[in-house]
């Protein structure tokens, strides 16, 4: 499906294979913020408890009805909404935010979303290793906002040689 979307590489395989591991730690419900064509709302099913409820939304109608017949057979739960919808269903115990859209809302909503030990995960970052963050030469505000926040415990990692992934655990 991604493919005839357009869509070369959705999730990365390797970033795929951390939401899968994150998730494994999970129970309750996650939530995965822009469902695009589901890859990464498979790898958090792949590794998430049976138990554990896994609850994506997408607002593009033909991506979200596609995923919703792709995974009818499999207990994941896709939204045809806005990812701001997905605040009925809280709080997660994890949440990634795949869609552009949520990774610029204001960053008091999001919190309000995860739980005390909750997971929030932010995908599509260039590696750096200075502080402050740097993306082609300017400050990376939104990536120095996830890790200074002493809400959190937060890393960047790295995840291949061009991208890296933050986790941010509420305390």
């Amino acid at each position: 499906m991604s493919l005839e979307r357009g869509y070369v590489q959705a999730s990365r395989t390797e970033t795929g294979r951390l939401l899968a591991t994150l998730a494994a730690t999970r129970s309750g419900t996650i939530a995965e913020c822009g469902t695009g064509c589901g890859v990464g709302a498979a790898w958090l099913r792949t590794g998430a408890p049976k138990e554990t409820r896994v609850i994506t939304a997408e607002l593009d109608p033909e991506l979200a009805h596609g995923v919703m017949d792709m995974f009818a057979a499999d207990d994941i739960d896709v939204m045809h909404a806005d990812w701001t919808s997905l605040g009925e269903h809280a709080p997660f115990s994890l949440i990634f935010l795949d869609a552009q859209s949520a990774k610029g809302w204001p960053h008091e909503e999001i919190i309000d979303l995860v739980e005390a030990g909750g997971m929030i995960v932010l995908d599509d970052f260039t590696p750096c290793a200075t502080w402050p963050p740097l993306d082609r030469g300017r400050v990376d505000t939104l990536r120095q906002e996830w890790l200074a926040d002493e809400r959190f415990t937060s890393v960047d990692v790295m995840v291949a040689e061009d991208t890296s992934v933050i986790i941010a655990v509420k305390r």
